[in-house]
């Protein structure tokens, strides 16, 4: 169904693709990603389409992902290239423009859009109606729904006329807590049921939106969730259980932070963390923190942070292409991709050339170091690429990592061995020095 729902989008952004390439001049107009005249002309007689279906069909394909803005260019996005193998790109495409289906198809001019504001507001609680329900629900019974939502959404926010009523005493002010339980007390009282006439009109826009993105049918008089819209609705309430089971505060705090925390949870407690806290923020802002983190001082987030972006998964992928030519990612970066490529974790070092693999041992060992215990420093050293320690340290001198000198320092502090410690301890002043 996902497929077939997005397949015009698909088409059109394809042939975007193949005709135009990406963020070639003449495809946009705007600097957001709306066509060009000229474009949607081109693409509607290619297509055999009218220019208003090719401009619906391009709106479709930007809210589903598998267009991305850039600035003031477009290009295919994630989704589009994982089209044909992934069906999970597919379903988060869909996904997304269920997200998205208020602006998928725009409200009426004629309503008024602090109402329709509240609508949009108060309609996941009519689709969780609909997905308990499991079945036709009438729109008599949907309107009620909707009205009492959006009275308590007015309630929650204490709309009470300032002025007094004609004829009515004027309230005397009071000052402080007590004001504050006043007004709660006030609003809950003055609170007026919303008229169900004053919602119809509304409730019948996000009924056909709703229907036109393939989350429901809508007809006489009935609404039923599509499979596919029960199945959407379901994965936003587990989202919800998700991120409802994060420990306290993780969940709030900024990405190095919630790193931080997760430090010193064993892998399956992290990962349960990190999908939490993934859960409670849009994917592009969560991967533009994460790998902010990772380009911090500290190792150990930097490692943290990729971890992280493993259960992003696919949607990170362009993000994490990205950053390949950062020196302080690189080695992050492409594991990530091999291993999102379909590498074998265990297989994934391949990717990296000698001196990536060595500028990445010294950035764990400094992680080891700043937050580890000495005979886990000690065995770090075993997983060394080189197969002597001389080797070693003459390629760690010459790959030029920023904290090489405090990892060969803490290497020789912890080494129980005294004439191995002693080399190291020459490599690190040699690096610090300049020497060789």
């Amino acid at each position: 169904m996902a497929r077939s729902g997005l397949a015009a989008a698909a088409r059109v952004a394809r042939w975007a693709d193949a005709a135009l390439g990406p963020g070639r001049a003449g495809a946009t107009a705007d600097g957001k990603a709306t066509l060009s005249d000229t474009t949607a002309e081109r693409a509607a007689r290619e297509l055999g389409l009218t220019v208003d279906q090719v401009r619906a069909d391009w709106d479709i394909a930007r809210l589903a992902g598998l267009v991305e803005v850039h600035g003031d260019s477009a290009r295919p996005g994630w989704r589009l290239r994982a089209w044909d193998r992934d069906d999970s790109a597919v379903l988060r495409g869909w996904v997304a423009l269920f997200d998205a289906w208020s602006l998928a198809h725009p409200e009426p001019g004629d309503l008024e859009p602090a109402a329709v504001a509240e609508v949009v507001s108060a309609m996941p609680q009519v689709l969780s109606f609909l997905q308990l329900s499991a079945g036709p629900v009438p729109v008599e019974q949907l309107l009620d729904l909707l009205r009492q939502r959006v009275t308590e959404l007015r309630t929650e926010r204490c709309e009470v006329p300032y002025a007094p009523a004609s004829g009515a005493p004027e309230v005397p002010r009071v000052s402080g807590s007590t004001a504050a339980a006043g007004a709660a007390v006030s609003a809950a009282e003055a609170a007026v049921p919303v008229a169900e006439a004053e919602l119809a009109p509304l409730l019948d826009w996000a009924l056909r939106a709703l229907a036109a993105v393939g989350a429901l049918t809508y007809g006489d008089g009935q609404a039923t969730l599509t499979p596919l819209g029960s199945w959407a609705v379901w994965v936003k309430l587990e989202q919800i259980c998700v991120a409802a089971q994060s420990p306290a505060g993780n969940i709030e705090q900024a990405a190095e932070d919630m790193l931080r925390g997760c430090a010193q949870l064993r892998p399956n407690a992290a990962r349960a963390e990190y999908r939490a806290w993934l859960a409670a923020r849009p994917v592009g802002n969560a991967v533009g923190e994460l790998l902010a983190a990772a380009r911090g001082d500290d190792a150990l987030l930097r490692g943290l942070a990729f971890e992280a972006l493993r259960v992003v998964g696919a949607p990170a992928e362009p993000d994490v292409r990205a950053v390949v030519e950062e020196p302080t990612l690189r080695p992050y970066a492409l594991l990530w991709l091999a291993e999102h490529d379909g590498v074998d974790p265990e297989d994934a070092h391949e990717v990296l050339t000698r001196e990536e693999a060595t500028w990445l041992w010294v950035d764990t060992a400094a992680a080891v170091a700043d937050h580890g215990e000495a005979p886990m420093l000690v065995r770090h050293l075993e997983s060394a690429l080189q197969p002597t320690v001389p080797s070693l340290l003459d390629e760690v001198r010459a790959v030029g990592h920023p904290r090489t000198v405090q990892v060969l320092v803490a290497l020789a502090a912890a080494h129980p061995d005294p004439a191995l410690a002693k080399a190291v301890r020459r490599a690190a002043f040699q690096v610090h020095t300049g020497g060789s």
